[in-house]
């Protein structure tokens, strides 16, 4: 069983999102659990205090270290990896998804104000990892997403193993088109090769309509599959 231990300061915001739908199933099956960790119990002044000015000056203000160590401290064993929901950090990919579905204990520190004390970075954290280039209020809802996206790949959780293997970037590529009844709507027909039966000819078409659809809207992905191809090449 795979466990998140969600270190925030905002631990009700995650309730909705994980209450619901594959999440709340694959908790209930037992196959992951989510904790939601109030970093203000690790506060030890009468004001609960997690944040302080910066030294040198600046604008806002930064969360303060010693919480956050007590946290990770009291969280961590062995088994444990620990993320840092950053701007700073390597942009998440679907790769990366199935790397952390693979572990046993991924603990998740969800920055807030205007960042946080270089020493949590420094001394905590062993990966740090960005949604994109762009700014949010604070880490939970990158959190949301990153937890959503591991789950969905542990075994049992999905109805089928070729549900995560066939969708858009599994295998670096976007999905293919899909259809359902009826065969035609409002004067649009189903491709006649889904309807052929052949089984050959339908992963051929997929895999050709996959391929363009990442030409004509992200291909750049096609460019960074071909370098990685290369390089295993290479050795």
């Amino acid at each position: 069983m795979l466990v998140f231990d969600i270190i925030t300061l905002f631990p009700d915001a995650f309730y909705g999102p994980f209450a619901e739908s594959i999440i709340a199933r694959a908790e209930k099956n037992g196959l992951v659990k989510i904790n939601t960790v109030d970093l203000r119990n690790y506060t030890t002044d009468k004001h609960r205090s997690v944040d302080d000015k910066p030294y040198g000056g600046g604008p806002g203000m930064l969360m303060t270290p010693d919480p956050v160590f007590k946290a990770v401290e009291n969280l961590k064993t062995k088994d444990s990896l620990v993320i840092l929901m950053s701007p700073q950090g390597k942009v998440y990919k679907q790769k990366m998804a199935y790397e952390l579905s693979n572990q046993k204990h991924l603990i998740i520190i969800c920055g807030h104000y205007e960042g946080l004390d270089e020493r949590i970075r420094e001394q905590l954290v062993d990966i740090e990892i960005s949604m994109g280039d762009y700014i949010l209020t604070n880490g939970n809802i990158p959190a949301m997403a990153l937890v959503d996206s591991v789950v969905r790949l542990i075994p049992g959780v999905l109805g089928s193993v070729e549900s995560a293997e066939t969708e858009s970037f599994a295998d670096g590529l976007l999905e293919y088109p899909q259809y359902t009844r009826p065969e035609v709507y409002r004067g649009m027909k189903v491709p006649d090769v889904l309807l052929s039966g052949n089984h050959q000819k339908i992963k051929e078409w997929r895999n050709k309509k996959a391929h363009d659809r990442t030409l004509e809207r992200r291909p750049e992905l096609l460019k960074q599959n071909n370098k990685e191809y290369i390089n295993e090449l290479d050795g």
